[in-house]
Parts: structure tokens; sequence; C-alpha cells
């Protein structure tokens, strides 16, 4: 008899499997006959980027696109204007897909294998950000496609977070609490290999030093001035010194953003945009506190005043290997993207303005295996992840050692490699929601490890502070 029931279990296992399979592959049938509408969305986003807080355009659009396809759309959440949540479906379980939308500034690009600006210093999609949103709005656009199908319960959400670019948009959202339902999230992110792995970033703090003076004759009447720009100078000259004296890892990052107006004018005016980075937060806590020391000091010693404005601040990533392997077999499923001759050609033209050794162009076609990464970027899924389980890949959107943040990544996300890219990501993301959707032992599985990895003394605490959205830091 014990026997008979154990024959019953394999025999229900393994047709319950079959219709699994036959399940995800309906999806991506559905989604690979939708691919041209949503590259036509990407190409919208490509072609208009919008800077962080100021995405009217790309944000409207895809609300469009999400409530057409029958989501419930609340627009403006967490006092953003440009964040918004789109919603089908009701009750437990409750996955979430981000999405994002903003554009880098000075990057505009035509999709050309040389440097090429569309507009010369407009902005541009240097993340793939074009990608994201759209390949995440399609996987949840696939999800709903296949609760309705199958008559399936439960919650899909996706996330338009604004402002990933230095903005911290999602960290706004967070504080907001419109995670708090949320069992999982699935997410993505452009890049130049496919691969899903359970991997770390670096946190962050960055904000923006203004120092003010007394602007006078710079050569008639020096001595009545006193420069703001001395002040920026003298604080950038103490942060350089004290980069000797920082932990393993640490990174330091400043941008003058102003100088003054004229060099015969002692500047009355200036201002320095600093990021702080490091695998600890704790660490990037300390390391903002003498970065700030040196801003005073330097007010003091130029007798000028400092103003700071933190602007942002994001944890760093709590991975999740069980997600991860959920998400790692979807994707090798799923495949990586196939270069036709005309993408080869193009890529082997591109790949030769890549300073160094590039991989072979036949990477983007492989799936790389699963490891734990720790990442050198930062982003603010990290407070997310410490809220809800999260489970993020990336896909070959890029020419294979194209770099984030550079021309060759907006020309390279501007073609059909992006798009194709950006649908490998969305039938991955769509398979991993529909997985954790119907077996709640997933779902169990990573809150256990969840709970370990954050401890039980974990209090969320943004590292931005209780500051409001800084809608106008892009402006």
């Amino acid at each position: 008899m014990k026997s008979f029931t154990s024959l019953l279990l394999i025999i229900f296992l393994s047709v319950s499997s079959a219709f699994a399979q036959k399940d995800k592959d309906n999806v991506i049938k559905a989604l690979d006959a939708k691919a041209n509408e949503f590259t036509n969305v990407a190409k919208q986003l490509w072609e208009n980027p919008e800077l962080g807080y100021l995405e009217e355009k790309s944000a409207a659009l895809l609300q469009s696109e999400l409530q057409k396809a029958g989501f419930k759309i609340e627009s403006g959440v967490a006092g953003i204007p440009t964040a918004f949540t789109a919603t089908y479906g009701s009750g437990k379980p409750v996955i979430g897909i981000l999405g994002e939308y903003d554009a880098l500034p000075g990057m505009s690009q035509a999709a050309v294998p040389e440097k090429q600006p569309r507009v010369a210093g407009a902005p541009g999609q240097a993340c793939g950000h074009h990608l994201f949103g759209t390949g995440s709005m399609a996987a949840a656009i696939g999800v709903k496609d296949w609760m309705v199908a199958n008559k399936k319960s439960g919650t899909i959400r996706f996330y338009g977070t604004p402002a990933e670019e230095g903005g911290s948009g999602k960290v706004y959202m967070v504080r907001e609490g419109l995670f708090n339902d949320v069992d999982a999230i699935v997410s993505w992110h452009a890049g130049d290999a496919n691969a899903c792995n359970p991997s770390t970033n670096l946190a962050t703090i960055s904000g923006k030093f203004r120092f003010s003076g007394v602007s006078a004759h710079a050569a008639a009447a020096p001595e009545r001035g006193r420069s703001a720009l001395d002040g920026v100078e003298a604080m950038n000259d103490m942060v350089n010194m004290m980069r000797e004296h920082t932990t393993e890892g640490s990174r330091i990052h400043y941008v003058i953003t102003k100088g003054g107006d004229a060099p015969n004018i002692v500047p009355a005016n200036a201002e320095v945009y600093y990021v702080i980075r490091h695998q600890n937060r704790e660490e990037v806590r300390s390391m903002w506190n003498r970065v700030v020391k040196c801003a005073e000091g330097a007010a003091i010693g130029t007798e000028t005043k400092m103003e700071l404005e933190i602007i942002g601040g994001t944890y760093d990533r709590l991975p999740s290997e069980s997600l991860s392997r959920v998400m790692h077999a979807n994707l090798t499923k799923v495949g990586g993207v196939q270069y036709t001759a005309e993408d080869i050609a193009f890529a082997e033209k591109l790949q030769k303005t890549l300073p160094g050794n590039t991989p072979p162009i036949s990477e983007a076609g492989k799936i790389q295996p699963m490891e734990h990464e720790d990442g050198k970027a930062s982003a603010d899924t990290g407070d997310v992840s410490w809220n809800v389980p999260l489970v993020a890949m990336r896909a070959a959107t890029w020419v294979p050692g194209t770099p984030a943040h550079s021309w060759q990544a907006v020309a390279s996300g501007g073609t059909p490699i992006g798009y194709k890219g950006m649908m490998v990501a969305a039938k991955t993301m769509a398979l991993t929601a529909i997985d954790l959707m119907s077996n709640p032992k997933l779902l169990e599985e990573a809150r256990k490890e969840f709970e370990q990895r954050r401890g039980p003394d974990f209090k969320y605490e943004a590292l931005l502070g209780n500051r409001k959205p800084a809608l106008d830091y892009r402006k």
C-alpha cells in the first residue's frame, strides 16, 4: 500500500511538472507574440530620454500600457509625481516587479557603433532603463495573462520607480510602506551578459555642498573677496588626503557642479556634488561624517559659509540564494540573446571602440553559472531588498564588454540587441513570478533565508534621513 501511494505521488508530481512546463511554454510564446509591441514602447523611451524625477512622458507611457492591459494604476505615490504602482488581482501571494526609466545627463547617442550624439549634451539611456522599465512591464503583463488564462488568485504589482540614478526613488517608496504587503520582488538590469547571482552591491550617501562667499574684483580688490570656489577646493583637497585613511573597498566620487561665472570675479557661490560608497552601510555613515567635517573645516579656513543638502542614500543589497536558484533555472530555460548577421557586424564594430580585451560576442547567447557576486555599483533596490526578499538578474542587452554609463551602452540599447535582451529578461521574470505564485514553499524558503540574513535586531532607517524627494536634483 505504501509503495502504491508513493507511485501515485510520483505520477502526480510528474503530471504537475508537465503542466507547469506547458504553462511556462505558453507564457514564453505569448510574450514572444507581443515582442514588437514591447519593443515599440522601449524605443519611445530610448528616443525620449528623461532625467530623474522628470520622467513625465516615460511614466505616462508605461502607465497607459499597463492600464490597457487591465492593471489598476495609482500614480504620484510617495510624494513623487513620476512614481506609480500598477496592480492586478487581489490577495496573497503578492509578487512585485520593479521597473526603472530614468536616463543619464549628457549621454545622448545614436544607435550606431561609433560615438555620435543624437543631440549634443542631451540625456541618453546609458544604463538601459528604457529596457528595464519596458521589460518589467512586459513581465507583469505576461503574469497577468497567465493568471487570467488559468484562473489563478493572487496579486501581481508593477512598481514604477523613478530617479534610480542618484535620486533614490525607491527609498521614498520603501519609507512610504509601499512594499509592506509584498511576499517577494522580482527585478533585473541591463548588462553585457546573462546571469542571475545572489549578489551584493555598495551602500551610498550623496549630497551637494554649497559654499557662499563674497564677490569682488579678482585683480583690483581681491582682499575684499572670499572665494566660494576656494572653499570647494579646500574641501576636495582634504577629502583626497582622507582617501589614504579609509577602509578597503571605499569609493569617493565628486564633481564640481558650480565653480563661478568669470575668472575676474571672486566666486560668491560654488557647489560640489559628492557620492560615498562602501559595502558596509555603517562605514558609509562614518565616511560621510568625515567628509562633512572636511567641508566644515574648509568653510572655516576660507571664511566662507557652507550648506549641505543630502541628495540620496541607498542600502547595500541583501542577496537571496533561494530565489536566485529559481530565477537562474528560468533564465536557463529561456536562454540567451541570439545574434543575427547584422547584430554580429554591429557588435564587431562597436567592440573595436572598447579598451582592453573584450569577451567573445558569442557570450551573449550563453547563461553564466550562478555564483555569489560582490557588485561594485549601487542601486536603490538595496533598500527594497532589506524590507522584502528580492531577486534580480542581468540580461545581455549590450554588446559583450560594454560598460554601463557609456555611449556604447546607449548605442547597443537602441538596437535589436538591446530589445532581444529585454525580452530574455521579461520572460525570465514572468516565469519566476509564476513559480513563486504557484509554489508557497518557495516563498517560505525565501522568507526564512531573508530573516536569517537580516537578523532579528534589524530596524530600517533610510540613509537619506527624513528628507523629502529631491525632485529638482537634475534641474
